[in-house]
């Protein structure tokens, strides 16, 4: 037994009450870093990801050896003009048709049928990506 006065053996009866406040703010700090990691990363999608237009292909088909029907759908602010650029493919890879596409509809969510022109067979039909365009 230990004397009065005399301190206990270091360590021998638990964790004392700075290694307790240690763990702590480990998992005070950890928490506060994997919180911010998630914002930032979130805010960077958001960034990334934020346009007042946005447009997927759908499907596209061949009609003909000089014409493509594609089928978008759009997500636009009601008000807003958009403007989609498509463009088609031949069996080498080369470019046989580019159209942009003005939307001009005044809904939020649609789908639109588009037909281009190809100057030969298209074996491919890529959306590029959608904008806004000025209204006028």
């Amino acid at each position: 037994m230990a004397a009065e006065g005399e301190a206990l053996p270091e360590g021998r009866y638990g964790r004392s009450a700075d290694e307790r406040a240690d763990r702590k703010l480990k998992i005070v700090g950890g928490v506060l870093g994997a919180a911010l990691l998630g914002f930032v990363g979130w805010a960077g999608v958001h960034y990334l990801t934020k346009s007042d237009v946005s447009g997927q292909l759908i499907r596209s088909r061949t009609v003909s050896a000089s014409a493509v029907q594609a089928v978008l759908e759009v997500r636009k602010e009601k008000d807003a003009v958009g403007v989609c650029t498509l463009r088609s493919l031949g069996e080498d890879g080369s470019e046989v048709a580019r159209k942009d596409v003005t939307l001009d509809r005044r809904e939020a969510h649609f789908t639109e049928l588009v037909t281009i022109r190809t100057t030969q067979r298209a074996s491919a039909t890529e959306l590029e990506g959608c904008r806004t365009a000025p209204r006028g």
